[in-house]
């Protein structure tokens, strides 16, 4: 179940609260949580591609570090629950996923930041030397910016510079090429075979 790495994952399209990715391992690569923390871990293809991005970065002489990978159903409602005290129901819905819909509990998803950000997952990131290399390089290791700018409405959530997803290199090139989010991407496919099957009916082909 759920194999698939362009798996569309979102307010309306949920996994089920006892789903955990079988093949999760802790992702070696500088990481702002503490060794065993779940944080760290990833999808096995996942973090092989993180592991070499973060090779590469370093090689460029950027340091980034991960600061949230997988996610819980549990700990996702608890981060719901907690920030509807601190901050409101706006910022909820702008900014944190329900329990079920969110993409860290596919194992896919990884959070980065910087010490030019000090550590934290802000709009700010986007304007650093990591922030702007992040963005320019994640394609090329089979991740896409799941929330980019002047995509809300069609996400569902506010632009987040720092939220990588792994969907494969021939997607995420393809993605960031078209600039088409993960909704969009599944919309087209949806049309394209409801075309086919409608054309397969007509007897055209």
């Amino acid at each position: 179940m759920y194999k698939n790495y362009d798996i569309l994952v979102n307010k309306t399209n949920r996994l089920p609260e006892d789903y955990v990715p079988l093949d999760l391992r802790e992702v070696r690569i500088p990481f702002d949580a503490p060794p065993g923390d779940p944080k760290r871990w990833m999808r096995e293809e996942a973090a092989k591609a993180a592991e070499a991005l973060f090779g590469r970065a370093a090689a460029a002489g950027i340091t980034l570090y991960g600061i949230s990978g997988y996610r819980s159903y549990e700990r996702q409602a608890q981060i719901v629950a907690d920030r509807l005290r601190e901050a409101g129901p706006v910022h909820v819905g702008k900014y944190i996923a329900p329990a079920g819909g969110s993409e860290h509990q596919t194992g896919l998803s990884l959070d980065i930041s910087c010490e030019a950000s000090g550590l934290d997952l802000v709009d700010g990131f986007a304007d650093t030397q990591e922030g702007k290399w992040l963005k320019r390089y994640a394609p090329l290791y089979g991740f896409i910016l799941r929330y980019p700018r002047h995509k809300e409405k069609i996400t569902g959530y506010a632009w987040e510079p720092w939220h990588i997803r792994y969907v494969t290199k021939p997607l995420s090139m393809y993605l960031t090429k078209t600039d088409l989010t993960l909704e969009e991407y599944h919309d087209l496919k949806t049309s394209i075979s409801e075309n086919c099957q409608a054309a397969d009916a007509d007897g055209v082909g």
